[in-house]
């Protein structure tokens, strides 16, 4: 193994330590020595890569941005329908929020009130959530008489952002269960008659692609 390998590799391991600190105990309470402790390196070693915990914490972020983005593009790249793109990308962000430490604990960083970075993966999940609206509207999938699509979007956001925080204190709320119990509620409510029979509120064969390994 090379020295740059190893270096990647310690950073890693901190990321992951950092994130299963952050996600148990919050920022504040977080402390550098069990930080690289967790990791199973010296607290040297955690400052030979990170100024202090805020720089961790950017990392953790950062991580977890990356991770989200790439799913929501991998599953953008199936190219369904819009409304069928959209229940998609949710199943496939709560996976992450459920299954990947990282990102649970960038996204709630990210996303705090005492977030440190411009980093916001709320925001960021409304724009994609408008973005698939004005998309299925464009595709004639939308039932009629529906009301704003900013308001439409805001109504989803506060579903699936609540089943992350409610997860906290019991699992089964980011289940693909759940998920798909929400779309198959929410669905009918958004798709015209024509377009209903097409949608799977449990997800389609997207998810397997962007549930894969990537690179």
């Amino acid at each position: 193994m090379t020295k740059q390998e190893r270096a990647t590799r310690t950073r890693d391991a901190l990321i992951k330590s950092a994130a299963r600190e952050f996600d148990r105990h919050g920022y504040a309470l977080a402390t550098l020595s069990a930080i690289s402790s967790g990791a199973g390196v010296s607290p040297g070693a955690l400052h030979f890569h990170f100024e202090n915990k805020a720089a961790v914490a950017d990392a953790v972020e950062g991580a977890a941005c990356t991770a989200l983005r790439r799913t929501a593009r991998i599953v953008y790249g199936q190219r369904s329908n819009a409304l069928q793109n959209l229940a998609d990308t949710s199943h496939a962000l709560a996976r992450l929020l459920r299954d990947d430490i990282v990102v649970r604990a960038g996204f709630r960083l990210s996303c705090s009130d005492d977030a440190r970075t411009e980093l916001n993966l709320r925001q960021e999940w409304q724009s994609c959530v408008q973005q698939r609206l004005a998309e299925a509207a464009d595709e004639g999938l939308l039932a009629p008489g529906l009301g704003r699509q900013q308001d439409l979007a805001r109504t989803i956001v506060a579903a699936t952002i609540g089943l992350e925080a409610l997860w906290r204190d019991n699992g089964e709320w980011l289940s693909p269960k759940t998920v798909t119990g929400l779309w198959r509620t929410l669905l009918p409510m958004l798709a015209g008659p024509d377009s209903l029979a097409g949608l799977d509120p449990a997800g389609t064969g997207a998810l397997a692609t962007a549930h894969a390994p990537v690179g």
